[in-house]
């Protein structure tokens, strides 16, 4: 099967579904499709991104780019790098996947998101005959070392004023990822007192019981230190889960929520509006609704949200599993930058978090599960159809389901939302026994 681009780049098992051939391939015709002739190349701490990374970048240089290695360093950083200097760029991680698994995102010129014709243009050129002579001589690219995340910070410290922070007591969860290395300090920059877990990467610990997917370790430590909230990042630090001072989770949707309103108090949403996902719990419209607040609502995945985040001229979006996209200041999502922008939020309200979070909307309660199907399994969204049909008639106006394939994994993700206590849940049972019957 030829390798395919799913909602967050290519991703596979290291070394047997993502091998360093497909990396070296990848990067050929990165360079070839984009017309670049830079390549910056960030990777997070899995043992197997140093050798994904070198087999990328001399694809990259056999085409005729410049290749420049950033080192580890989070998803953000390279988007910002790339959207500084208007060059590629391509990110070696799995973002919250096992440590066995990694992935490979690529960005347009700029630091964007590739567009679906380039998306297939690059798939096209990994399995076509190489045709054409090589660069050979002083038309070769070269590969250097330049670890410099300057644009970055940059991007970091315009996100609030000088000493935002100043006062509040931060638990920091990196994941052991790609935020280990200067997140922590970037919040001490603003004055947040910060204590750092999650940051001893050894190559095959990111996320095993840290970061955004595991944050019961950070919950705990947050009650255990008394400190004022929580931030969890994922393994590339572009997506984050806050904790407050109690130990409760504060997910995508009410973190949105918060910046959102706080923005339109302040003048600062663009057209009134906010975007994200199909996944958003129905409580968030109906918080907004509230607050004369626009939702515009798009597929699964931060492409989708970035893109109709530029087709309508709006400034923040993101989806509930927190990535959070501020347009204004960055061209991708973001943990540690909305983390700031968050703390920022409940500094400048004198509310605890916990207060602010429960206060900006009403969840309806909404289970997610996940069943593993077979990677051949044939529409299976469409051969679920009729029992979707039934649990959408059971429902009615109180309720919603949202079925679809994972983008990055063998998984079928089922989404029940209902009014009352127990009924999501029950239907959500149901959907996965005829799944798990039909696909397994």
């Amino acid at each position: 099967m030829a390798p395919r681009f799913g909602t967050d780049g290519i991703r596979g098992v290291a070394n047997t579904e993502l091998t360093a051939a497909l990396a070296l391939d990848l990067g050929r015709a990165a360079v070839s499709v984009l017309g670049t002739d830079t390549l910056v190349i960030g990777r997070d701490t899995r043992r197997s991104g140093p050798m994904l990374e070198a087999a990328m970048a001399a694809g990259a240089a056999s085409a005729g780019a410049r290749v420049e290695l950033l080192g580890v360093l989070p998803t953000p950083a390279i988007a910002a790098v790339a959207a500084a200097r208007g060059v590629a760029g391509a990110m070696i991680s799995a973002s919250h996947n096992p440590f066995a698994d990694n992935g490979i995102k690529v960005f347009a010129p700029g630091g964007r998101k590739l567009t679906d014709d380039q998306q297939a243009a690059i798939e096209a050129m990994l399995v076509a005959e190489s045709s054409g002579v090589p660069p050979s001589g002083a038309d070769l690219g070269e590969i250097i070392v330049a670890s410099d995340p300057g644009a970055w910070l940059e991007v970091l410290r315009s996100a609030a004023e000088p000493d935002a922070l100043r006062g509040l007591s931060v638990v920091l969860d990196a994941a052991h990822g790609a935020g280990s290395g200067l997140s922590g300090e970037v919040l001490r920059g603003y004055g947040a007192e910060v204590h750092v877990i999650g940051a001893a990467p050894d190559g095959v610990n990111i996320n095993d019981g840290y970061g955004s997917t595991h944050p019961e370790r950070l919950q705990a430590t947050v009650v255990e230190r008394g400190a004022d909230l929580g931030i969890a990042l994922d393994g590339d630090a572009d997506r984050l889960i806050a904790v407050d001072a109690e130990g409760n989770l504060v997910d995508g949707d009410r973190v949105i929520a918060l910046l959102a309103l706080d923005r339109r108090a302040r003048g600062r949403l663009a057209h009134d509006t906010v975007v994200v996902t199909v996944m958003t719990n129905l409580g968030f419209h109906r918080a907004m609704a509230v607050a004369g607040v626009d939702v515009v609502t798009t597929a699964v995945g931060d492409r989708a949200v970035l893109e109709a985040m530029e087709r309508g001229g709006y400034e923040l979006g993101g989806e509930q599993s927190g990535h959070v996209i501020s347009g204004d200041l960055a061209p991708t999502g973001d943990g540690l930058l909305t983390a700031i922008q968050l703390m920022d939020v409940v500094n400048r309200s004198g509310e605890p978090l916990g207060s602010l979070a429960g206060a900006v909307m009403t969840r309806v309660p909404q289970i997610l599960k996940n069943v593993r199907i077979s990677p051949d399994a044939v529409d299976p969204v469409a051969r679920l159809g009729p029992d979707i049909a039934a649990a959408e008639a059971e429902l009615g106006d109180d309720g919603r389901v949202l079925v679809r394939p994972s983008g990055t994994e063998p998984l079928l993700r089922i989404m029940v939302e209902a009014v009352g206590d127990g009924i999501a849940e029950s239907i959500c049972d149901r959907l996965v026994q005829r799944a798990v019957e039909l696909f397994t």
